[in-house]
């Protein structure tokens, strides 16, 4: 397997010999084999680069130029391997234009230096099963929207009329004046002028992150995903029905939800095909809300997550993608299921694991990413970070298949002094002779 590819030379980049070192270094890892020194490189970024920059976390969100600026500065001064991808955190303007409900944010309604919070909730009800089932694009636009959008609520509106009368009035007479009424409805002409407006904020987003993307693979380094996807349950588990209603579910109706997860599989490839022919990058990063030890049963795991990220892998796979699954959580239960994943296609990044039990079960399918403990890289010193990096490349990297990393990409409060130790003992401990 290949490492995730970039934008072709067709498109306007041509790749330096920085580039291409960088990125050797990672296919290797990759593929299990060795490289000239085991790659060092952040999944992601939140607000560390900012941060340590004194910029406040109101205007990473909201002035993403002025955020990317500090990523590429972060880089360059520890010469990673790769570029932490745009994105990591969302975009403050067009949350606060749609009226989002799920998240709370700097600049909306938290103070400008916290972090972004999800608003976990039942956005779905478990009464609405049989609807959404029946109709999902329906109860989407004509209840969910609305549950987690205030913008959104003029759309619900349009959409209760019954079926025939748009029919019935769809002629040259009626039409016109069907339309102008709709439209100049109070409601209708603010959803109108959002839509503007989130036309300008996005585009405003989107050429910001492409000109860092381009910036930082002109100045020799990958960017290592370009979508982002979650398996049917965490989809359905951490926005639809919250924690505790999907938990329930598995006890109180286990067939509707197992219906819901069987309708929703096929959805996030759809999703990561369609990000990856956006970006022209193969790397699709997938966060593991629910699947550790401690949500779930083994029994459970097998019976209502296994299935459809097994699916979500094969069928990524399938689509010339990269899964980059982050296990957040322990993973240490789940590793003989890991196992099964086919060899050498998959890059898992882990938080919480047992290093000498996934070594053994999995050190010859998967390359392994992470994990310094986020707790040592904001609270412990510079040379407990050398030694659990040490350790780290003791028991991976000396067969090949390591990239290292915190354990959920650098922390927002870690040290600058603890992000140097764990770059300058790869540097120094990693090296192949």
């Amino acid at each position: 397997m290949s490492q995730p590819t970039q934008k072709t030379e067709s498109e306007g980049f041509t790749p330096s010999p920085e580039f291409l070192s960088r990125q050797k270094r990672i296919d290797d890892a990759i593929n299990l084999r060795k490289p000239d020194r085991i790659p060092v490189a952040p999944l992601v970024f939140m607000f560390y680069p900012t941060r340590v920059k004194g910029i406040s976390n109101k205007v990473a969100m909201y002035d993403r130029a002025t955020a990317y600026q500090a990523y590429k500065e972060v880089v360059l001064k520890h010469n990673w391997d790769a570029a932490p991808p745009p994105g990591s955190h969302p975009a403050g303007r067009p949350l606060e234009i749609m009226g989002m409900k799920q998240l709370k944010w700097p600049g909306g309604a938290l103070s400008d230096n916290q972090s972004f919070q999800w608003v976990e909730d039942e956005y779905m009800k478990q009464d609405d099963y049989d609807e959404v089932l029946a109709d999902p694009n329906g109860f989407a636009v004509k209840k969910f929207w609305p549950r987690i959008s205030t913008t959104l609520a003029a759309v619900s509106d349009m959409a209760q009329m019954p079926p025939l009368p748009l029919l019935f009035l769809s002629e040259s007479y009626s039409l016109p004046m069907v339309f102008g009424k709709m439209l100049s409805a109070p409601p209708m002409r603010e959803l109108l002028k959002k839509a503007l407006e989130l036309a300008d904020a996005y585009t405003e987003v989107k050429e910001a992150a492409v000109h860092y993307s381009m910036e930082m693979m002109n100045l020799g380094f990958p960017v290592l995903f370009g979508s982002i996807v979650l398996t049917a349950f965490d989809y359905i588990s951490s926005c639809f029905r919250g924690m505790k209603g999907s938990m329930l579910d598995m006890y109180q109706v286990p067939d509707k939800l197992l219906a819901f997860i069987d309708m929703f599989t096929p959805l996030p490839v759809w999703s990561a095909v369609m990000q990856a022919q956006a970006t022209g990058n193969k790397g699709v990063l997938i966060p593991m809300h629910r699947g550790a030890a401690g949500f779930m049963s083994d029994k459970q795991f097998v019976k209502f997550y296994l299935p459809s990220f097994k699916a979500l892998i094969l069928g990524l796979i399938d689509a010339g993608l990269t899964p980059i699954p982050i296990f957040e959580g322990d993973y240490t239960p789940r590793l003989d299921y890991l196992a099964e994943l086919p060899a050498k296609k998959v890059i898992g990044h882990f938080d919480v694991v047992d290093r000498k039990k996934a070594k053994e079960k999995i050190g010859n399918v998967m390359c392994f990413w992470g994990n310094v403990p986020n707790s040592l890289m904001c609270t412990g010193t510079p040379q407990q970070i050398k030694d659990d990096v040490k350790e780290l490349i003791d028991i991976f990297g000396h067969d090949g298949g390591l990239i290292v990393d915190a354990a959920m990409g650098i922390p927002d409060e870690a040290k600058p002094e603890n992000v140097a130790a764990l770059t300058e003992t790869v540097m120094e401990y990693g090296l192949y002779k």
